[in-house]
């Protein structure tokens, strides 16, 4: 079953570059009547559930793993995580994996995006002690998910750099790429006869902020407007590096895809002024094209916009050089086309306007465009998080033009609680969020062929601790057996997954962008 997946996979990636919208109403799109209108996906779509290493797994120094940064920070730092929390524990999924597989299995996953963690497979970082322990978990892992029939998707790196690697100066620190390389083929060679599907990176936007903001991500690093430049840096050349590896080495054999996985928020104008509409794309720009301009568009290289404006702050505060980095023109071809497809993360929508914001240097005042969200959109347990539908059908649209028909995965999707089991804000998020993502597909022609939610379980959520919980599954983080019990939303989540279908529901045509 999992095989032919994988093939499914494959055979609609290539149909989805040439993939027409259908017409509302054909049957067996947007079918039946008043309420009960269902509107099917394509033939091939999956829908499946994600999780990270860090925030899931615990078992933080157990069978020979390694610190990575995320321990060093939440022991050395516990008042920068909300309530002193830490993921020492977390889900206790590596002990507990089996039942969390079998839950997936219950929802009808047609696949799991998991991470592995790095320090867990290689204590120091580099080649020089390999924790069979620790391959023996996602070994077990992996062939638990097959033995149910899902298809195991494998993020490499999502925010656990080891500790070790720190310590030579992390991400800014471009032999990084070496290692990273060594990682991922070690990976590669381990799981790669079963695990068709990989993510380089996730998230980089936010994990390289690590190098610019204090009491944010470790390494907690204040050099904002420098070092989150040189990281990203340093990860688009290692993600090239993984992805020519494996398609010259292990493609021909494995018969795999390897892509990146990048976030944004749809970025609406405050105004339909020249003014606001600029800003919105210099906010798109700075947030996303940093990372997907280089992979995804024609010409390569960071967006024009970006280099432009910072070689002349760069020039004004008196620097020699511009604080952005410059790719070779042999980097930048190197970099272009180095994705299988794009992994898209989004949650919510912000709106823009043109002014400056954020200490001097720092890429929030590089790219001259102030972000809010309108206090009338409905939210979440997360302050930040506001429900905006309509945005992720722009976002998906925008995505389609910008990089001309690029084929997605929307690797992460979803909304936080506080704890509740009758989530009903949940399901109306992802009915809404769905049934956006239907449009965009079957009435604006964009080329997606799957959709994780996020998360499969309550987890540690980073700087916010316990406090937001984003699962379709609630953990009792009181009871020392950490129970699993299902929300509301997974009996809808369940009918969505397994029929391929989600109840129509009107998408606002008109709403307030005021803040």
């Amino acid at each position: 079953m999992a095989t032919a997946k994988s093939h499914l996979l494959l055979v609609w990636l290539l149909l989805a570059a040439t993939a027409t919208p259908a017409v509302v109403g054909e049957k067996g799109r947007d079918d039946g009547d008043g309420e009960n209108v269902k509107r099917t996906f394509p033939a091939g779509f999956m829908f499946g559930t994600a999780t990270a290493a860090y925030q899931v797994e615990g078992a933080w120094n157990e069978d020979g793993k390694g610190e990575n940064i995320w321990d060093h920070m939440v022991h050395e730092h516990p008042e920068y995580i909300r309530d002193n929390a830490t993921g020492d524990i977390a889900d206790d999924s590596y002990h507990k994996y089996e039942e969390d597989v079998r839950l997936l299995a219950e929802l009808g996953s047609d696949f799991y995006r998991f991470s592995i963690s790095w320090a867990r497979i290689l204590p120091k970082g580099d080649l020089s002690q390999i924790n069979q322990l620790g391959l023996n978990y996602y070994d077990n892992l992996i062939n638990e998910l097959l033995d149910k029939g899902i298809e195991p998707l494998v993020t490499m790196y999502h925010w656990d750099l080891p500790q070790a690697l720190q310590e030579l100066g992390g991400w800014p620190n471009p032999i990084l790429v070496d290692y990273f390389e060594d990682y991922a083929r070690l990976l590669i060679e381990s799981y790669g006869d079963r695990v068709k599907h990989w993510i380089t990176f996730n998230e980089p936007l936010e994990f390289t902020m690590g190098y610019a903001k204090e009491a944010y991500m470790p390494p907690s690093i204040n050099k904002p407007g420098v070092g989150d430049y040189l990281a990203t840096h340093t990860v688009l050349l290692a993600h090239a590096r993984v992805y020519h590896m494996y398609d010259t080495e292990y493609r021909p054999t494995q018969q795999g895809n390897i892509s990146i996985t990048l976030n944004t928020d749809w970025v609406e104008p405050a105004s339909d002024s020249p003014e606001d509409i600029a800003a919105q794309d210099r906010m798109l720009q700075f947030n996303f094209g940093w990372f997907a301009h280089p992979i995804f568009s024609e010409e390569g290289d960071y967006p024009q916009v970006m280099r432009e404006r910072v070689a002349a702050n760069s020039e004004a505060e008196g620097l020699p050089r511009s604080r952005l980095p410059t790719f070779t023109p042999e980097e930048v071809a190197f970099i272009r086309g180095s994705s299988d497809f794009l992994g898209l993360n989004h949650y919510t929508t912000s709106i823009a306007t043109s002014g400056e914001e954020g200490p001097n240097p720092s890429r929030d005042r590089d790219r001259g465009s102030v972000g809010c969200q309108d206090p009338t959109w409905p939210t979440s347990a997360s302050s930040w998080l506001k429900v905006a539908p309509w945005g992720f059908r722009k976002l998906l649209n925008w995505l389609h033009k910008e990089y001309n028909g690029v084929t997605i995965m929307v690797t992460e999707n979803g909304f936080s609680d506080s704890g509740e089991l009758n989530d009903a804000g949940r399901e109306n998020y992802y009915k809404t969020y769905i049934n956006a993502l239907w449009e965009a597909i079957m009435i604006d022609g964009v080329n997606v062929f799957a959709y994780a939610a996020w998360s499969a379980l309550d987890n540690f959520e980073w700087t916010r601790g316990y406090a937001e919980r984003f699962g379709i599954y609630h953990v009792n983080y009181d009871d020392p057996n950490l129970t699993r019990t299902p929300k509301s939303s997974a009996q809808l989540l369940k009918s969505i997954f397994t029929e391929k279908m989600v109840e129509k529901v009107e998408t606002p045509s008109e709403y307030s962008r005021s803040c």
